[in-house]
């Protein structure tokens, strides 16, 4: 059954359509990847999906309910969380705190906020623990974000998007930029996710995309051009000439 599915789905720009009726259905459960060149249209769809854009026109279906238009701040409550090319974190934080902060903003604790301490909120602490837990962090909660390494970077983002308690978790590149053993370290962590929340996954390394995807859409010039398994992929001619190329033979 899909849990996430987009219905003609397009984005225009003036002139310029990033995002071209495209349907697609993100199965629960799975982890489906989406590929393409640069300049395809994938983090449009994924601005699409997470409420930053308003699409020009289509539908966006979550769980069934029709969620088109939704802002990007009621989106993570839903139960949708993403990840950025690039990071976004509070570096003068500890990594505790960033996690805690979207672990809070995304929790019922809202009332009283104002006249309480945050070691008040036990429940919000317990889940931005287990999210660093869950990416390998635990040992580094108090230092400041500002001074891990690149990877680990990629590795909070990751925890602040877990801290959502989502359902459906969308992953913008999360290997962009990563040595050989942080990128193995990130396909590690990204399979032990897998099957614990559904996963939405842009990536251009076509090694992890290979390895880890129960799915692939492909997109070119803002639309989908095929869809299937990564051993249908790989033989796709269409998708040898659009983006695979030698990768594929």
């Amino acid at each position: 059954m899909a849990i996430l599915e987009t219905k003609k789905l397009t984005k225009a720009f003036g002139a310029l359509t990033a995002v071209n009726d495209v349907s697609l259905a993100v199965e629960a459960g799975t982890l489906h990847s989406i590929i393409g060149p640069n300049g395809a249209g994938k983090t449009t769809l994924f601005n699409l999906l997470t409420g930053t854009f308003p699409p020009s026109s289509g539908r966006i279906l979550y769980d069934g309910r029709d969620i088109t238009g939704t802002p990007a701040s009621r989106i993570a409550h839903l139960g949708l969380a993403r990840s950025y090319q690039r990071t976004t974190v509070f570096p003068a934080f500890s990594l505790l705190d960033n996690v805690w902060t979207a672990a809070f903003a995304t929790g019922n604790s809202w009332s009283g906020l104002m006249w309480r301490r945050t070691d008040r909120y036990p429940e919000v602490t317990e889940r931005a623990r287990q999210a660093l837990s869950d990416v390998g962090l635990s040992s580094k909660s108090n230092q400041l974000a500002r001074e891990i390494s690149h990877g680990e970077h990629r590795q909070l983002e990751l925890a602040i998007a877990l801290a959502a308690a989502p359902r459906v978790l969308l992953l913008d590149e999360p290997a962009a930029g990563l040595s050989p053993d942080e990128t193995r370290k990130m396909v590690a962590l990204v399979r032990a996710l897998k099957g614990r929340y559904t996963i939405v996954l842009i990536e251009h390394k076509m090694d992890i995309i290979m390895s880890v995807s129960d799915r692939i859409s492909v997109m070119h010039f803002g639309s989908l051009i095929a869809e299937g398994t990564p051993e249908e992929i790989q033989k796709n001619p269409e998708v040898r000439r659009a983006y695979l190329g030698g990768v594929a033979a």
